[in-house]
């Protein structure tokens, strides 16, 4: 009888960590990135992401005078091309969570992107 306790005790056992390892959620830790440092999302901030190493999940914040600028997402045509068709923020305080891949952003008033405010990001 004690073989069939220790059988049913270690089956126990084994069923509390599958349910315990199958309800934990992994957070991996993300990163909260301010476009353009200090001078947030202006002209010439299209160098800003190099030497920086993105993932999946981090934040990029866009500071920027709500009535002179604005973000818009592109694909990789209209972000060569400056042309902004795509999802616009303007809130002057935008948040960005990354996904997998290259995201294209160019601000979408006439001459900025030609100006430099653009910027292109790939998150592993």
């Amino acid at each position: 009888m004690s073989g069939k306790l220790e059988g049913c005790a270690i089956f126990f056992v084994i069923l509390m960590m599958l349910f315990i390892t199958s309800t934990i959620k992994i957070t991996i830790a993300s990163t909260t990135y301010n476009v353009g440092d200090s001078d947030g999302w202006t002209l010439g901030v299209s160098n800003w992401p190099n030497g920086k190493n993105f993932k999946a999940g981090d934040v990029l914040v866009f500071n920027y005078p709500k009535s002179v600028h604005n973000v818009v997402i592109v694909n990789k045509a209209d972000y060569d091309n400056c042309k902004p068709s795509g999802k616009i923020f303007n809130s002057g305080n935008d948040k960005v969570t990354l996904r997998k891949g290259t995201t294209y952003f160019i601000c979408g008033i006439a001459g900025h992107c030609d100006g430099g405010q653009k910027i292109a990001i790939t998150a592993n």
